[in-house]
């Protein structure tokens, strides 16, 4: 997974990418969490997004958001940052101009803002959303859902409680052909952690991002938008 430095609207970006097995293959955008909760394109959850998707053949991006790592700018509550995710696709597509289908995934702060850049970006086809922090950020912009996708989220989520986020996602108006899911997992807090000392849940997101992800490249493409 080599190394990269793109160019951002606050400097440069540092990120890393691992190229596609071949020509046209999908790719795929992963976003981190909270800056100033210690988020970074290190975070457990972004890794494992990041590796699922290159082991299905994905050329894939993780990146540190504005002032994490050496990426240059300061945090910049949510704007810049969207900024900064719309300069990496831009990036990525460079890179991989015949990709056959685009996808983001994110894990909290960085789902909201994998969510917001959906409703920009009509060439996003699918997305993994993993603990969106619904309690803290507004998500009635997504009205109508563009693409379909699944959030992930666990039952003991204090930022975002299953409660929340059963009514945030049964809110989700769709267009045709769109459908958003829910994966919830039992006794997971926000960060996939269980009640007990060293009990962990990260290998339940796998399942359920794994499984939704296998099932969606067998499914047919989606007909191409006039947005397109």
């Amino acid at each position: 997974m080599p190394e990269v430095i793109f160019p951002g609207a606050a400097g440069r970006v540092e990120g890393r990418y691992q190229e596609p097995p071949k020509e046209g293959a999908p790719i795929a955008l992963i976003l981190h969490g909270h800056p100033r909760a210690g988020g970074s394109m290190q975070d457990r959850v972004t890794v494992q997004l990041y590796k699922l998707f290159v082991d299905k053949g994905f050329g894939a991006l993780r990146f540190n958001f504005r002032g994490i790592g050496r990426s240059q700018g300061v945090f910049d509550n949510g704007m810049g940052e969207l900024s900064d995710a719309a300069s990496a696709l831009d990036y990525l597509q460079g890179m991989n101009p015949n990709a056959e289908q685009c996808w983001v995934g994110g894990y909290s702060f960085g789902a909201w803002i994998g969510l917001q850049l959906l409703m920009r970006r009509p060439e996003i086809d699918g997305f993994i959303a993993v603990a969106p922090p619904a309690n803290h950020y507004d998500l009635s912009f997504l009205a109508p859902c563009p693409a379909s996708g699944v959030i992930i989220y666990g039952t003991r989520d204090s930022v975002t409680t299953a409660q929340d986020m059963e009514r945030v996602i049964g809110r989700i108006r769709t267009q045709k052909n769109i459908k958003v899911d829910g994966a919830p997992i039992e006794g997971a807090d926000h960060f996939f952690r269980g009640r007990d000392p060293g009990e962990d849940h990260l290998a339940e997101v796998d399942v359920h991002a794994r499984t939704y992800l296998e099932r969606r490249l067998a499914a047919p493409p989606r007909p191409p938008t006039s947005k397109r």
